[in-house]
């Protein structure tokens, strides 16, 4: 965490701390008074590289093949110009939504882009087209942070949710990106290992704790799956509390553990883009239902301070429950880049 750490330090700018001081006060300041005033513009920026995915993992829109929205991928031209509007003020680009990021063609060109405009940039992979010719390049793009799902220490239980996937690829994936950074003597990227805990695979926490360790990945990571019809329960969600999102009322009903407060940290400090340059507010809104303009047609700065944008943030000031795509979030009130 250290060395993630002096990377996002080493990208900053006096610009880009008065920006998060701006963004943080002005979203305490909102809470306190329970009224929109925002300042600033994202910390974070999430980006969509595609909607394209080779696995079939359930309570995923891009496995089940469910959108509702266009699929397709992010065109270099579209993300240069976002690049363009964002570099200044913005510390954190992720490269992922939804899909699997290393299926297009140029998404290691657009890293090292981002690097070049000194962007701390992070990618979830399912690993299985980490080759060694990719993580070569993957060292070489830059990327600051490589997350990759690992949800199963056995293939037996690693398919049962990563559905099409096959573990050794995710290890040999993993060795050779490892086997990277040692040749290239390099400090990025901060290896994650995310282990999505499920009923499935909850008994192979110890096991993945001592994989990570044999493998020499930075960090692991155990990670709350979202499920979306969970009122009546559901075969995912774990029997260990501490892993669940959600827990069994005297009603016999399921519901969120976390109180669903009237505040969300992401609607003053980030943002998602869809491939085609829609802005949504958050990961949450899979089909892109609240979208607030595009970066096609309008600039990233007129949308995000736009009536409609702003309207949105106070609406959920109000009262949050209103909003659908927020009735299964356990993280808008956590305070992160």
């Amino acid at each position: 965490m250290k060395q993630k750490l002096n990377e996002i330090v080493s990208r900053m700018s006096l610009l880009k701390i008065w920006n998060i001081i701006v963004v943080f006060v002005s979203y305490h300041f909102s809470k306190l008074i329970s009224y929109n005033l925002h300042v600033g513009l994202p910390i974070s920026v999430s980006i969509e590289p595609t909607t394209s995915c080779n696995l079939r993992c359930p309570e995923c829109p891009s496995g089940l093949r469910s959108f509702k929205r266009e699929t397709g991928m992010l065109s270099l031209a579209l993300f240069k110009k976002i690049i363009q509007q964002i570099h200044k003020k913005s510390t954190y680009l992720t490269f992922y939504f939804q899909g699997e990021p290393y299926l297009h063609p140029d998404f290691l060109e657009m890293v090292s882009i981002a690097n070049a405009h000194k962007l701390f940039t992070s990618t979830s992979t399912n690993a299985h087209y980490l080759t060694t010719e990719n993580a070569k390049k993957t060292i070489e793009s830059g990327l600051s942070q490589l997350i990759i799902s690992i949800d199963g220490t056995t293939q037996e239980i690693y398919e049962q949710y990563r559905i099409g996937g096959n573990l050794s690829k995710v290890i040999d994936g993993t060795k050779n990106i490892v086997h990277w950074k040692k040749k290239l003597t390099s400090k990025s990227p901060h290896i994650v290992f995310q282990f999505l805990v499920v009923r499935p695979n909850e008994h192979q926490l110890t096991d993945i704790k001592k994989l990570s360790t044999e493998l020499g990945v930075d960090e692991l990571r155990f990670k709350t799956a979202q499920v979306y019809d969970y009122e009546n329960g559901h075969s995912l969600i774990p029997e260990n509390e501490n892993y669940a999102r959600y827990k069994k009322g005297i009603d016999g009903k399921w519901k969120l553990k976390n109180k669903l407060e009237n505040q969300c940290w992401r609607m003053w400090s980030s943002c998602v883009i869809t491939w085609d340059g829609k802005i949504v507010p958050c990961c949450f809104d899979k089909d892109a239902k609240y979208s607030m303009g595009s970066v096609s047609d309008m600039s990233f700065e007129k949308i995000w301070k736009s009536i409609e944008y702003n309207s949105f943030r106070s609406k959920l000031l109000r009262s949050r429950k209103e909003i659908d795509i927020c009735s299964n979030c356990s993280e808008g009130t956590k305070v992160w880049l």
